[in-house]
């Protein structure tokens, strides 16, 4: 396709998929269980972590998450007592079991004592870890980039500066299970990050559809980086959007540089269109 037909195509399948009832069958149906905003912001990672299989598999296994902090996850995070805590014991979605939830739950506690909000989280500072965790040697590597996309809106840091300051962060309590980190990636990593740059979208994008929160200030759409998900990849890669042989974070930089030429300022709104068509198999 010529750059406006395909523009065109994706723009419609855009708001084909960025529907409401676009919610009900992935797991952004978890998040739009609350109104609170860190009930949103814990529902939606959990519901971003545990992304992977099946999509029904993954709706119920959030259910029953969310069910043992009696769908109240921000209030069961800060004030939840020791035998509370034993209701998460024996959870476990694929390679995710009670040993990673615990520790999550102690990092959101820490965390939400400290911020009124999960975004702080990826915003980087200088004092928010413990420096003996992290795998280079200063906290100024931990900006260090590999690609330049995402400077914009003003802000001092890029999304793979975010990430990758996330992760340091994340893992930054006493005693962290070392089994856990597989669960938290970065583009450090070469990881594609698809799992939280689509938590990302979830809080970031605003508009009136419905299904993107938009509940986050400082980070705006259009320093996203579009999740790359199996289907994300297969169909970019049909329609031009990819020529990156091996899928990592340079393959989601390619992806999104490519996506801002259609829309600059909303890129990941695409990522409704390329799942879209992967899922139903228009290709």
């Amino acid at each position: 396709m010529q750059f406006l037909e395909l523009k065109n195509f994706l723009d419609h399948k855009v708001e084909q998929y960025n529907q409401p009832d676009f919610i009900v069958n992935d797991p952004v149906c978890i998040p739009h269980l609350f109104e609170q905003k860190q009930d949103i912001e814990i529902a939606g990672f959990f519901a971003a972590v545990l992304a992977w299989g099946q999509r029904k598999t993954i709706i119920n296994k959030c259910r029953e998450l969310l069910g043992r902090m009696d769908n109240a996850p921000y209030d069961f995070v800060l004030n939840h007592s020791d035998d509370e805590l034993k209701r998460l014991l024996n959870f476990k979605h694929r390679t995710f079991n009670d040993t990673d939830l615990l520790y999550f739950i102690s990092f959101f506690k820490q965390h939400y004592q400290r911020f009124d909000s999960l975004e702080q989280a990826f915003i980087p500072q200088q004092d928010v870890f413990r420096s003996e965790y992290l795998e280079v040697s200063s906290v100024a590597q931990d900006i260090e980039v590999s690609s330049a996309v995402c400077y914009s809106a003003g802000l001092s840091f890029s999304i793979e500066q975010a990430l990758n300051h996330f992760r340091s962060y994340f893992f930054s309590l006493e005693d962290f299970p070392h089994r856990t980190k597989k669960h938290i990636s970065s583009p450090r990593q070469k990881s594609t990050c698809k799992r939280l740059n689509m938590f990302l979208r979830w809080m970031v994008r605003a508009d009136n559809k419905g299904v993107d929160f938009g509940i986050w200030e400082t980070l705006k759409p259009k320093n996203l980086v579009c999740p790359c998900d199996v289907h994300v990849d297969r169909v970019g890669r049909l329609l031009g959007l990819i020529n990156r042989k091996q899928t990592d974070w340079q393959t989601a930089v390619e992806l999104t540089e490519h996506l801002k030429q259609f829309d600059p300022n909303d890129p990941v709104k695409y990522d409704f269109a390329l799942f879209g068509l992967g899922v139903e198999k228009v290709f």
